[in-house]
Formats: C-alpha cells, structure tokens, sequence
C-alpha cells in the first residue's frame, strides 16, 4: 500500500534505499530516485514501462550542484538558468561521466532543472544525490498534477508519494539546449519561448517527434489518454461523431456544444496559464468519464498556447 504524506525524512530514506519516491514540482509530479545509481534509476523505467530510448531528467536545487554533473554552461543558458530557475525551464548540457549513461539514453547531453517546489527543493538538499524525475504515470499517458492522481496510476508499484498539492503550473518544463552556438527550444512547456527570447534574443524551435529522441518527452504519441482524442472544428467533429458519447475540451466560451457532451473549459476567460493547470486534469477527467472519443480545438498560438498545443497534438498522436 502506497503512502501520501509531507514527510521529507521518509522520502529521503526511500531514495537512499534505492527506491522510488513520487515528488511534487511546480509542472507535474515526478517518478524520482537516485540520478547517479542505475539500478534505482533502472526502477524508474520499469515501474512506467518506459523505453529505455527515452532520456530523463536531473533534478538538483542549486547552479552550483549543477556544475558537478555537466562539464560546461554555455553563457546564453547560464543567462536563461539565472533569470528562471528555480522553475519549469530544463537545460540540455553536456554531461559529466558521473551520470550514467541509462538516464540519457546514451546521449552526451543531460537535461537538468531547479523544480520550484518548497518541499521538492528541501528534499533535494538533504540528498547527497540528484533526483532522476521524469512525470509519475504510466509512459506516454496523462501527467500527474496531484498526489491522488499519482495513486491511481502507480500507487502499487512505490512505496512513498509527497503530497505537495496541486502543481501550479500543469504543463511539463520548456527543454533548451545550444548547438553550434544557436539556441535550440527541444520541447515546449511551462515557460514560454517569448519569455525565453526576451532574455537570449530569438532561438529555434525543433520538436522532433521520432522514436529517436534528443531530449525528454518528444515522442509523437505522449501524455495520451486511453480514449481515443480528435483535434479539428468543434462543430464537424461533435457532427462526426454524433453516435458516439463525446467528451470535449474547449478553451473560452466561444462554440456552441450539444448538451449531451461533457464540457470541460480549460479557461471560459481565455487566460493560458489557468488552461496549462487545468489541461492534464481535464484530459484525466474525460478518460474516466462515460465517453467514446475526446474532441478539442487547437488554442491560438502564442504563449503556453504553444505548449498546450503540442500536448494536445501529441494525445492525438497528430
């Protein structure tokens, strides 16, 4: 039987035994154990039934851990890790060997982040290891932003879950690396590319989408729910699947459904951070509701509508 609770102390304890431990960050909670241990880490793999293919990410609470897993900063990413970290901005950095080559998938680049949780952060301190965290749920279904959530999916196959509450900001963390001295965005999430370019001026945005991934959660089927998703017009979908039991994911007020579907709003205001925090639970919600299919529209893109988007797609498998 899984355990919630706020107990660092007991957290700690697990992950120095090599076990693993779900944490609370301000994007999703995470799957953690001992980054630098590849037996703990084999653990996080097996109990998502994750391919090995996919690379994780380090978390630690201070630049100055940092530098003793990586070999160098470049100055734009140093520029980009003081202004937003702590918080949902991952680094792509070249490797020191003291990371084993199973939490990058055997590339020479690590992706680390300073998560902004309080309890995450204080947890991070007493280790005398990095945390290895990708999101706590089964590989390739919906993020978990609650403890509860974390329970349902993987509550028999952890022994200890920190309850921070709900995260805050929903979406996974914006992934940035460097080549050849360009300012590389691998994965869109909680911090935006305007936010990021406003610092280190215009980068690129290169989601791959392959079986072969550079960086963490770029696989073209990811955070997909059981139930089947569709993106398009609203009305030509809701019309399309007319006889099926419909559950929809709407952003604003501005489509007119029939009162047979289940709405979910990701924000009646159109503000997108309340639909980045709200994006996972919705898709959660809807896959265990009395639904056939999920249809949703696409948000303009701008701002976390671009992260939201990508998430959206990759339900799809678009």
């Amino acid at each position: 039987m899984t355990e919630i609770g706020k107990d660092i102390s007991k957290a700690k304890d697990f992950l120095e035994k090599e076990q693993l431990v779900a944490i609370p960050t301000e994007t999703v909670y995470g799957l953690a154990a001992n980054a630098l241990n590849p037996i703990a880490v084999a653990k996080i793999f097996e109990a998502k039934e994750r391919p090995t293919f996919d690379p994780l990410i380090v978390h630690t609470y201070s630049l100055n851990e940092v530098s003793k897993f990586v070999t160098n900063i470049h100055p734009s990413l140093l520029k980009l890790a003081q202004t937003f970290w702590p918080g949902p901005l991952t680094l792509l950095l070249p490797k020191k060997d003291i990371i084993p080559n199973l939490v990058t998938s055997g590339l020479d680049r690590v992706g680390v982040r300073i998560p902004n949780h309080t309890l995450t952060l204080e947890l991070l301190k007493q280790l005398n290891f990095p945390l290895a965290a990708p999101s706590a749920n089964p590989f390739g279904y919906i993020s978990p932003t609650t403890a509860e959530h974390v329970d349902k999916q993987l509550g028999t196959k952890i022994p200890y879950i920190v309850d921070g509450g709900s995260c805050e900001v929903g979406l996974e963390s914006t992934i940035v690396g460097e080549e050849n001295g360009e300012i590389i965005v691998y994965r869109l999430g909680g911090l935006s590319v305007d936010d990021i370019e406003l610092v280190v001026g215009e980068v690129s945005v290169q989601l791959n989408q392959s079986s072969n991934p550079k960086a963490p959660g770029q696989l073209k089927s990811h955070y997909a729910p059981k139930k089947p998703v569709y993106i398009g017009d609203m009305i030509e979908l809701q019309n399309t699947y007319i006889n099926k039991k419909i559950g929809a994911i709407v952003f604003g007020n501005d489509v007119q459904l029939q009162p047979s579907i289940i709405l979910k709003n990701l924000s009646v205001t159109k503000n997108y951070q309340e639909a980045a925090v709200n994006l996972f639970s919705f898709l959660r919600e809807l896959d265990e509701a009395d639904v056939d299919v999920i249809i949703a529209n696409l948000l303009p893109e701008q701002g976390l509508g671009l992260a939201i988007n990508d998430r959206l797609r990759r339900a799809a498998a678009l």
